[in-house]
């Protein structure tokens, strides 16, 4: 699409400079304005589609006409037909020009559609669908025979509007570009205007009135762009051009009504805000409507141009009772805008039929408005260039003075801007190492990542860094650096009571600039070790690596206590948000193990149970709390499959799935075990309360229909058997194993029931 439009834009540009070039048309145009006739109403059409109004002279029909336009005794008809006989020429590829029509139309010549602009209905009616000029190619022997117009208008106007005449294409084209040149160079002229005065309106906020002027600039622009008849060339979209015009058009008013109010401030203008804020409504409501479809686009013109007339009276009295009161350029632009204005009101008066048609300059206005900014900025810039000199040779004086004070100033800085240098380094730098931590996967991966990225940020530090090794009784060496030429470190730290004690940073560690490190260094020793921990499900917090820095001496003694101590908290602080980002990991490692789901019922799958009885009995051995297992099976269900088929099996499990997942508690734990097994983990609870859930759960399952569809399969019920440590059995690894036998004498038992070990 960009390259579709860079390519219209430069055959355009191509256009414009042919026409420059080329001194005379091929053959001259011959405007119709005579021989014109009108029929109101809609033609019937015969079986084969053509209408009979133009098969048939029927003389005493049609009435003559000046101009395809308006005619008279309209009554609210919304149909109406034109006709004219074309006249004879020479023309190497003729084409029947039209300004505009109101608003859709089919041409029709020796029974034939050769054109049509809009969609008519059964009823002849059809959507407003844009104002665009129209080139109708003429077929060969068009010569004395006549053409007819189909036309549908709810608008004000009906009919053809404008220029009606027949030309070459190509002349059409040079004749197109011709009248719009004037408004496509004054539109660019206004759109630099609209860029500049917006470019001085973010450079001096203080200044609104730059706002307001880039807003009027750049809707009056937008106005000229849209409505010159070039627009179509660029981009064939009718429509859009014009709901583009409709915006830049309703925009004008409320940009010189802001400016206005702003200039007026001090009187509190209420009538100049309030046509602004009016304005700005009909704006919304108006393309709002039209954009959905409520109203056509047509249609919210002449009560704009009612609210603009009475707008601009309005902003014409508020303003003459203060025109004396405003600056010489504040004068001139006003002036200049009412130029403007009185050329849309002439334009107006045009397109309402007050006045006969002919092309408004309208462009002129814009040209003059935009003149007269220019030459203000000018003058602005001139006087500010007279001011800024004679303010130089007075801060020539003054720089003398405090180019000392300056430099003295400028010292001190120094340091500080050294510290904070460094330390934004180091915050780049740890943010590098988070970033690459978080594409890790596992804990496992993180490690190089750190053996290779904490060097950096720990520089000029030196230290070693140690990985936790056969849970936690000892740490490995990953990495150390700053001890070229020394012996070598701890291949391994024995750590059975945990690790080494950590050295604790104050957070708000401040020392005044200036001062030596000396108490620091006695407090630490020189050197800190610092925990890198992560939070874990299963264990909580575990110290994950340890982080020995030492400060080297020739650093100690050429380093201020000030930068020392803000290197150690700012190391501190990073250690801890690298535990955050590897407790992210660490736990999302964790819960990728234990996210394992059934398809069918949603319930947690057998390798979940697996791993998650296993972390239960763990936690029932150490708490002592009860722990309670059941197993639940489906009776009959192999023969409730070969009934009624798998897909009831299926919604069987479902219906089974759901009642257990509805039945325990947020506690329990139900997966799906295999087949129509299913197995809860009860948690802290008891033998007597696990079979009293278990007996409550079966009486739920009977009640329960099983649907599958519209379809009542009935009932089915389960066997439960059920297991519970400390009560029947010395371990809870065995539960299982007697859950299982439980559930066998249940449905040894005649099934339907609950039994336990």
């Amino acid at each position: 699409m960009q390259m579709l439009c860079n390519a219209k834009a430069g055959s355009l540009v191509l256009l414009i400079i042919l026409s420059f070039c080329i001194a005379q048309p091929a053959s001259a145009a011959v405007d119709i304005t005579e021989g014109w006739e009108y029929r109101w109403g809609d033609s019937p059409f015969s079986a084969d589609g053509i209408p009979e109004w133009t098969q048939a002279d029927a003389p005493g029909q049609w009435q003559a006409i000046g101009f395809p336009s308006n005619p008279p005794g309209r009554d609210g008809r919304e149909n109406v037909w034109y006709r004219v006989t074309l006249p004879a020429g020479e023309w190497q590829e003729p084409v029947l020009y039209i300004y505009s029509v109101d608003l859709i139309v089919q041409v029709w010549m020796d029974g034939e559609r050769i054109y049509q602009y809009g969609t008519f209905d059964d009823q002849g009616r059809g959507q407003f669908e844009g104002w665009p000029w129209h080139a109708i190619a003429l077929p060969e022997g068009f010569e004395g025979k006549q053409i007819y117009f189909r036309i549908f208008s709810d608008y004000t106007d009906i009919g053809l509007w404008g220029e009606v005449s027949i030309m070459n294409r190509p002349d059409l084209v040079l004749f197109i570009l011709e009248n719009s040149l004037e408004a496509l160079v004054i539109a660019g002229f206004s759109g630099l205007i609209a860029l500049l005065a917006l470019i001085f309106a973010l450079l001096q906020t203080e200044k609104k009135s730059f706002a307001s002027i880039a807003l009027f600039s750049l809707s009056s622009a937008l106005m000229l762009l849209s409505e010159s008849q070039a627009s179509q060339l660029l981009w064939n979209a009718p429509l859009a051009w014009d709901f583009l015009a409709a915006g830049s058009y309703y925009m004008l008013p409320v940009a010189m009504a802001l400016l206005l109010e702003q200039w007026f401030t001090d009187q509190r203008p209420w009538l100049i805000n309030l046509v602004w804020k009016i304005h700005l409504v009909y704006l919304v409501a108006a393309l709002g409507l039209a954009l959905t479809g409520i109203v056509d686009l047509s249609s919210t013109f002449p009560p704009f141009d009612a609210l603009l007339l009475v707008s601009l009276v309005t902003i014409a009295v508020v303003v003459a009772r203060r025109f004396r009161q405003l600056r010489i350029e504040q004068q001139v632009i006003l002036a200049t805008y009412g130029i403007f204005c009185s050329l849309l009101v002439v334009d107006m008066a045009v397109a309402h039929g007050f006045l006969p048609w002919w092309r408004v300059p309208v462009s002129w206005g814009t040209l003059i408005f935009s003149l007269s900014v220019v030459l203000i900025s000018l003058w602005h810039y001139a006087r500010n260039q007279e001011a800024l000199h004679q303010l130089n040779q007075s801060l020539e004086q003054q720089v003398a003075e405090r180019t000392e004070k300056a430099e003295k100033l400028a010292r001190l800085e120094q340091a500080r801007v050294r510290l904070l240098t460094f330390e934004n380094e180091k915050t780049r730098i740890l943010n590098d190492i988070i970033a690459e931590l978080q594409d890790c996967i596992t804990l496992n991966q993180t490690f190089p990542v750190l053996a290779r990225r904490l060097p950096d940020l720990c520089s000029p530090l030196r230290g070693e860094l140690y990985q936790r090794i056969e849970d936690g009784k000892a740490y490995a060496l990953l990495t150390r650096w700053g001890y070229a030429g020394e012996p070598e470190s701890l291949a391994r730290i024995e750590t059975p009571e945990g690790p080494p004690p950590q050295t604790l940073i104050p957070a708000g560690y401040t020392v005044d600039p200036g001062q030596t490190w000396t108490n620091w260094e006695e407090e630490s020793g020189g050197s800190l070790c610092l925990w890198i921990n992560i939070q874990t499900a299963a264990e909580g917090q575990i110290t994950l690596a340890l982080l020995f820095l030492e400060v080297p001496e020739e650093i100690s003694a050429n380093s201020t206590d000030y930068g020392t101590a803000r290197l150690f908290q700012a190391l501190s602080q990073g250690v801890q948000k690298i535990g955050i980002a590897l407790s992210s990991i660490g736990l999302r490692e964790e819960l990728h193990k234990y996210s394992y789901e059934d398809a069918l019922t949603g319930l947690k799958n057998r390798r979940y149970f697996d791993q998650l009885f296993e972390h239960e009995s763990a936690v029932a051995l150490r708490s002592e709390q009860p722990l309670s297992l059941l197993i639940v099976d489906i009776d009959h269900f192999k023969q409730f499959n070969d009934t009624h088929g798998h897909e009831a099996g299926d919604a069987a499990l479902k219906t089974v799935a759901d009642v257990l997942a509805r039945h325990f508690r947020d506690s329990d734990v139900v997966c799906r075990f295999g087949g129509e097994e299913f197995v809860i983990i009860m948690a802290g609870s008891s033998a007597d309360a696990a079979c009293e859930k278990a007996r409550e759960l079966a009486k739920a399952i009977r009640l329960m229909p099983v649907r599958h569809g519209d379809t009542d399969l009935g009932h089915v019920t389960i066997s439960v058997g059920v297991a519970s440590w400390p009560q029947c059995s010395e371990s809870p690894d065995s539960l299982l194993g007697l859950a299982d036998r439980a559930l066998y004498r249940a449905k040894e038992a005649g099934r339907d029931r609950v039994e336990m070990y």
